[in-house]
């Protein structure tokens, strides 16, 4: 018996040869700690089934749970200065696109499309908190404006997600000037009688929550997510006093008037199918009639 060949090389082969366990399959919980499988929680929309903490979704993923069919269009956004201010931290600003870009599969912070929802258009867009914190630069006031612009000439609902630490400092002045900008846009939507539905998620802070995301015609929240301008610990220094509990929290602002509803991941498309349909006076949905969303539907081409 040749042990060389029967045992030491089998060994060796089979060491070599080992499969390692993706990275991805399993995601843990934030807030309890929980392991949860990759298709388990992508069935749950991101939303651990062990506490009910709504993790972060990207655009795209919530995108093919709220369009009928997971099928939608992406509108072009005009494309903004690549380094306007040649801004550099410890990275170049080229640079920290580039590895933002790669991590997310997305170009920038925000998408925008367009597709029936409960058969009905809507112009839905969602801001990604993986790319840069969601950080409002001049991508996503033109994608705002873009998504204003196909709505009112399409006579359209505007849905609007948000997710962001604020504005981006990488471009100063002109990512503070997309303040102004989109709170002019959401003016001309009021103008030409569309509504505007902002759906805030964890967290919407800054600039964001200063301008654009506290503008619509309703206010809907995901389950205790972080709402404000200022940080807690900035405010308890600023006032010298102790905050009170849940204090920036969904439910908090709720029973404070700032909010119109706090509605779970899972119930957002039928309450948003509701919500548009009775601002634009149509008849309300028939729920067994709805066409439901399939998270493994291929996403549409970009529009013109």
């Amino acid at each position: 018996m040749n042990w060389i060949s029967n045992y030491v090389r089998p060994k060796i082969n089979s060491i070599f040869s080992r499969r390692e366990t993706p990275d991805n399959l399993w995601s843990k919980c934030d807030e309890c700690g929980t392991m949860l499988f990759h298709r388990e929680l992508k069935e749950a929309q991101n939303v651990c089934p062990s506490c009910d903490h709504h993790m972060l979704i990207a655009p795209r993923e919530r995108f093919e749970t709220l369009f009928d069919g997971g099928v939608f269009t992406e509108i072009e956004v005009p494309k903004a200065l690549a380094d306007p201010l040649h801004f550099r931290d410890q990275k170049k600003y080229p640079e920290r696109l580039k590895t933002a870009q790669r991590n997310t599969g997305e170009p920038e912070a925000m998408l925008v499309a367009t597709g029936d929802m409960g058969r009905a258009p809507v112009v839905i867009a969602g801001q990604d908190f993986k790319f840069m914190g969601g950080s409002m630069g001049m991508h996503v006031g033109n994608a705002i404006i873009a998504g204003v612009n196909y709505a009112i000439a399409h006579k359209l609902p505007f849905i609007l997600f948000s997710a962001a630490g604020g504005a981006r400092m990488q471009e100063g002045i002109l990512s503070l000037m997309q303040m102004p900008r989109t709170t002019v846009a959401v003016q001309m939507l009021k103008e030409a009688g569309l509504p505007f539905i902002v759906v805030l998620t964890h967290p919407t802070t800054g600039g964001v929550t200063a301008s654009y995301a506290m503008l619509g015609d309703v206010h809907i929240a995901e389950p205790n997510a972080l709402i404000g301008f200022a940080g807690a610990r900035v405010i308890e220094q600023t006032i010298r006093e102790k905050l009170p509990e849940g204090f920036q929290r969904a439910e908090y602002l709720l029973d404070h008037g700032m909010l119109d509803r706090v509605t779970h991941r899972k119930d957002l498309r039928d309450d948003l199918i509701t919500i548009t349909r009775m601002l634009m006076r149509q008849p309300p949905a028939v729920k067994g009639d709805l066409p439901k969303p399939e998270a493994t539907a291929p996403a549409g081409d970009a529009a013109e």
